[in-house]
């Protein structure tokens, strides 16, 4: 997948061999906490004196799976939910040209709205569509699969 045209990948470069040696560390150590509600202790800048934070269980997995990601050498862009996309940010988000995406916003399978002549898109219906389409591949993976497995 291309990167969208601002995004830069974790800090405009892939990892380093120490970036990910450290993320695999910080997940081990997070994914040990019980009941998912890691805690955390930071050094307060003020005062420099340790405050301990405690991440909630949704935090934990989303700093998790970030981690997860990292660790794996991985480039990350996050994408804010209420982001407004380009058309062609929203075609690498969802692996696709540009002009096909545009046939689908024609049809109306993608919300979006007019800038000026510029068609923008929210990041949060961009995602939308794509968990839609995942689902109906899957679901359409897993007939294939049953209609292969009765050839046997």
């Amino acid at each position: 997948m291309t990167l969208p045209a601002k995004a830069l990948p974790f800090g405009n470069r892939l990892p380093s061999a120490d970036d990910r040696q450290i993320a695999n560390q910080l997940r081990r150590i997070l994914a040990s906490q019980k009941d998912g509600a890691a805690k955390l202790r930071v050094p307060d800048p003020r005062t420099r004196k340790p405050v301990e934070i405690t991440l909630t269980p949704a935090m934990s997995d989303l700093f998790l799976e970030l981690l997860r990601h990292i660790g794996s050498g991985d480039a990350v862009t996050l994408v804010p939910i209420q982001q407004m996309l380009t058309t062609q940010q929203a075609a690498d988000l969802l692996n696709m040209s540009r002009p096909y995406l545009i046939k689908l916003i024609e049809k109306g399978d993608i919300p979006h709205s007019m800038v000026g002549r510029h068609r923008r898109l929210k990041a949060e219906d961009v995602f939308a569509y794509k968990t839609a389409r995942d689902k109906i591949r899957s679901k359409a993976m897993d007939e294939l699969i049953a209609d292969g497995a009765d050839l046997y």
